[in-house]
């Protein structure tokens, strides 16, 4: 829990497990429960932790790269309608740990119609593995392409 703490800033808030780590093995990803401690909804199940991700994905969404994957998801039926079994799978996920009324059918990221967070899109596929969310899948080649994050190399 104190590398969470150190990595996010603040103490670590509904965390279930480690659902991805890095390659030096302190967490890139939590799994976080549907219903945070002091009661209140919470969609994101699995949250980006590593600070070199979140920072690359910031960048990535400062430079408005949500807007090409959404185009894309506009043109590419294939893509959308993996990105709407990502949104399935994500809801399945987060449904092993409870199901709160107030986020029913709510999974992260924008899913399943539109590109709205790397973030979570990206802690999704860390989490699941690849293939299961294409545009998480996209923000991890277009960090790699950049230079901006790889989780095959350590960068803590």
């Amino acid at each position: 829990m104190e590398t969470l703490r150190a990595q996010l800033g603040r103490p670590p808030r509904g965390v279930v497990a480690i659902a991805a780590r890095c390659v030096c093995g302190r967490p890139t990803v939590v799994r976080t429960a549907p219903r945070l401690p002091d009661g209140s909804p919470f969609p994101t199940t699995y949250y980006l932790t590593h600070p070199a991700a979140v920072r690359g994905c910031s960048t990535l969404e400062a430079e408005h790269l949500m807007e090409d994957f959404n185009a894309r998801l506009r043109a590419d039926p294939a893509l959308a309608a993996a990105y709407a079994r990502a949104h399935e799978d994500y809801l399945v996920r987060r449904a092993e740990l409870g199901s709160p009324g107030e986020i029913d059918g709510v999974s992260a990221g924008g899913m399943p119609t539109r590109v709205k967070c790397l973030h979570a899109l990206l802690g999704h596929a860390l989490a699941a593995g690849p293939g299961v969310n294409p545009i998480g899948d996209l923000t991890l080649a277009a960090l790699r392409e950049r230079g901006l994050w790889d989780e095959r190399r350590c960068s803590c």
